[in-house]
């Protein structure tokens, strides 16, 4: 099994070079990490994460290292470490276990060296680490004062495990926090799955019919990138509040069974298996383009589309393309797999800058109350969201107004507005 241990000195300067300039764009991770520097609240805390391998996470890890915690890195994504990135951590004493294009089982086992750390912090984006230690090492999960999630994906999968009785400690939805998905889900997947598209194609957009799957947070800010590229943007959806909302904002929307016909680009991110299936692959035009934004290479059916076509082969880095019986091409980008990760280099580190704040301190919040909260998922405390929104926009040089003691009073009381 192959990852960083053994270190190398040439890879770890050109990542420590990024990472500090990624550094530059996260003034409050900075600030965070200069008092936990002070502080260490998460002295001898031993942290399992599983996270893509950026150099924004790179400085989520240096912060938590800053703290005291106990460290150990593995990747949530085979195609989305950078390997750069990975080494440099190595050098700075932090383990990871991950290298960009491993398969799933050397994927699976990193995690697995992940939580033979014996972690008593979790820390996921897309809840595998979490499943895994649940099915597999359910020993562990005692131990383990309390989690953070990081991706709409995983939130999903964690709650189903609430429902069910199956979740063992209490994790923390930071993907819902205000500050994480208006922002992140919105700027940050917009701008880097264009991007990634972009880098894997070099297509021009004016003009494309560019067909969005879904309209939640991450499908808002795609849409809107794509449209100020000059596309003509689709909307499918399944759920009739964002189908009209996608509407207002002024975008076309119909079934996908009819905008797989016209399409020229098709992007998923729904969270969703199968959203797009065999009798779409059938129906699309030839050289259709097909990538994935979603967190498991699963909204897209490979398994049908390899079913489907004679022969496949890479004609550039991240493009296979899929040639059906009728000779039609179907050019799926980056395996399907995160194609903002995978392509490209994520989300950019202003808006990561929130993200990774909020993870930082609900981990010390967790810390702190530890034995306090039943298993269960939780949202972001209120004063934390606030925190990292108010730390950003001194970061930025941005003052906002107060409430007068009147206006406050007039907005807690209940009597005549008169």
């Amino acid at each position: 099994m192959k990852n960083y241990d053994i270190k190398d000195p040439t890879l770890a300067e050109e990542g420590k070079l990024r990472i500090e300039w990624a550094g530059k764009e996260m003034p409050v991770i900075r600030l965070i990490q200069q008092r936990f520097a002070r502080e260490k609240p998460l002295a001898g805390v031993r942290i399992s994460a599983c996270l893509h391998v950026t150099t924004e996470t790179a400085n989520l890890a240096l912060t938590l290292r800053e703290g005291g915690a106990d460290l150990v890195l593995c990747a949530s994504n085979p195609l989305s470490t950078q390997d750069d990135v990975a080494a440099a951590l190595v050098d700075y004493g932090i383990p990871v276990n991950a290298i960009k294009g491993e398969n799933d089982e050397t994927y699976y086992q990193h995690i697995v060296t992940a939580l033979e750390h014996k972690p008593q912090l979790t820390m996921d984006d897309g809840a595998d680490l979490v499943s895994t230690l649940h099915k597999e090492y359910a020993e562990l999960s005692h131990d383990v004062i309390g989690g953070t999630e990081e991706t709409t994906t995983g939130v999903i999968r964690l709650r189903n495990m609430a429902r069910a009785g199956k979740l063992s400690y209490p994790i923390i939805a930071v993907n819902d926090a205000q500050t994480k998905h208006f922002f992140d889900n919105r700027y940050g997947t917009g701008q880097s799955t264009i991007d990634g598209i972009t880098r894997a194609t070099n297509i021009l957009w004016a003009g494309r019919k560019v067909v969005v799957c879904g309209y939640g947070w991450c499908s808002k800010g795609i849409a809107k990138r794509a449209q100020g590229l000059g596309a003509r943007v689709i909307i499918t959806e399944v759920n009739p509040i964002p189908a009209l909302e996608a509407v207002m904002d002024g975008y076309q929307v119909m079934p996908l069974s009819e905008a797989c016909k016209i399409g020229e680009v098709f992007i998923t991110a729904t969270g969703d298996a199968s959203v797009i299936d065999k009798a779409h692959f059938m129906q699309m035009k030839d050289g259709a383009i097909l990538a994935n934004s979603g967190h498991f290479n699963v909204e897209i059916n490979i398994p049908a589309l390899e079913n489907l076509a004679k022969s496949k082969r890479r004609v550039r880095s991240f493009v296979d393309e899929y040639t059906l019986s009728d000779g039609r091409h179907i050019y799926l980008l980056g395996e399907g797999r995160l194609i903002n990760l995978a392509a490209a280099e994520g989300h950019p580190a202003s808006v990561m800058d929130m993200s990774f704040a909020n993870q930082a301190l609900c981990v010390e919040y967790l810390a702190k109350m530890k034995g306090k909260l039943k298993p269960d998922v939780y949202p972001v405390p209120e004063d934390i969201d606030k925190e990292v929104g108010k730390l950003k926009l001194a970061a930025m040089n941005i003052s906002i107004d107060s409430l007068t003691q009147e206006q406050k009073n007039y907005l807690e009381s209940w009597e005549s507005g008169t």
